[in-house]
């Protein structure tokens, strides 16, 4: 009896579970369904869906395979995480579809809900910047200038004249993040780590220079993401590890880089604030992508969370709560364990493995907040995107800037 009762109980708990989660979402993706029609992103591997595994065409590459892909598609998409990215739970919380890469389409695509132009490995400067400044070579060639060429192409095609401002008054812009590439290339190289410094005021010039081109072309709302606490990525910590604990923080973050990180922050949230009083028309709205990741490496173990099957809630109505109840099982996630810790290949703890098809992964992704040690899990891109959404890492929220 005593069993059968907890059964019960746990099923009506599940229940009740299901029914707020249920009425939360319907009135979320409702009220915010026709906020934008569109949404145009521009960034790097964090944000790619697909653009990279286009350039490259049938070269080989690990994202091109499993487990790439594994938790909510099963199967690679060109993302470089186990499912989900930022900009998916961007799209699902204004009751669009999920944004679609530019390069794949490039000629014909008609992009009704947006598009995005996100290249792994994408920098905010060209490579010639570093080449001929710095003596240094960059692995990517799509940096942001070639990006908003690309959208500028796609703009002449769909949406000539005056139609451009119309189509960009309408949408969403997310520009970024972007320029973490430009440091990432130079300090996991070995370089003198103080000459990353002088890069910042030429990433942050590049990337509110590139934030006045959209508004010139008719842009009404962008967001612009700050870098990630980087001193917390197991691939820095792995490349930099050291015996000396002044180095790391109280959640054995290094120190420096974190601070690297933040100045580029505070740089890039003090030009949005001037170009934003010279704008008083249009929305910019600074992500605060380090203190919502910082979230999660201050109290991982709060990040549990029920899990409903693995597949987004389309738009809905009340009458269709019933049928969701007697379909839908709730899994639940326990909270992060070790937040430093890759799930899959190496980049954390010394092995230095790649996270490809004969990578062990070390547990469910969704009890991890990196992936492969350098980009993040969906379970962590979730709780970004949730804080940025809803919360105090973008001022307004993001589901509430229209």
């Amino acid at each position: 009896m005593a069993s059968e009762y907890q059964a019960h109980r746990c099923i009506s708990s599940c229940i009740l579970l299901l029914v707020g989660a249920v009425l939360l979402l319907s009135a979320g993706t409702g009220s915010s369904a026709s906020c934008y029609k569109r949404i145009f992103t521009f960034g790097d591997s964090i944000i790619d869906t697909g653009n990279f595994v286009q350039l490259i065409g049938h070269n080989p590459s690990p994202i091109k395979e499993p487990p790439y892909g594994m938790t909510f598609f099963h199967h690679p998409t060109g993302r470089i995480c186990d499912g989900r990215v930022l900009i998916d739970f961007y799209a699902e919380a204004f009751g669009l579809p999920l944004i679609p890469p530019n390069l794949p389409d490039e000629n014909s695509g008609l992009f009704p809900g947006g598009a995005n132009f996100a290249v792994f490995a994408a920098t905010a400067l060209p490579p010639e910047y570093f080449r001929y400044k710095w003596n240094h070579t960059v692995p990517g060639s799509s940096c942001l200038s070639k990006q908003i060429g690309w959208f500028q192409d796609m703009l002449h095609r769909l949406a000539p004249g005056d139609a451009t401002k119309t189509v960009l008054s309408e949408s969403l812009i997310a520009l970024g993040e972007i320029g973490g590439n430009d440091y990432n290339f130079w300090l996991l190289s070995h370089r003198p780590r103080d000459v990353a410094y002088q890069f910042i005021p030429d990433v942050v010039s590049i990337i509110i220079n590139t934030t006045q081109v959209l508004i010139n072309l008719g842009a009404k709302t962008i967001m612009i993401p700050g870098n990630f606490p980087i001193g917390c990525v197991p691939a820095y910590l792995e490349a930099f590890r050291t015996n000396n604990h002044a180095d790391y923080d109280e959640f054995h973050c290094l120190k420096w880089f974190n601070d690297f990180s933040m100045r580029h922050n505070q740089a890039l949230s003090n030009e949005i604030s001037r170009l934003r009083a010279q704008h008083p028309g249009v929305k910019l709205i600074y992500a605060d992508y380090f203190g919502a990741a910082m979230e999660i490496f201050k109290n991982p173990h709060k990040f549990g969370q029920y899990v409903m099957l693995d597949r987004p809630f389309p738009l809905i109505t009340p009458y269709m709560v019933r049928s969701l109840i007697c379909s839908i099982v709730l899994r639940w996630h326990a909270g992060i364990g070790d937040p430093l810790l890759a799930c899959c290949g190496g980049k954390g703890y010394g092995d230095g493995k790649l996270c490809d098809k004969d990578a062990i992964l070390r547990g469910d992704p969704a009890n991890f907040a990196s992936w492969d040690g350098i980009h993040m899990t969906e379970k962590t891109y979730r709780a970004i995107a949730d804080r940025v959404l809803h919360g105090q890492f973008a001022k307004p929220p993001l589901l509430y800037s229209c």
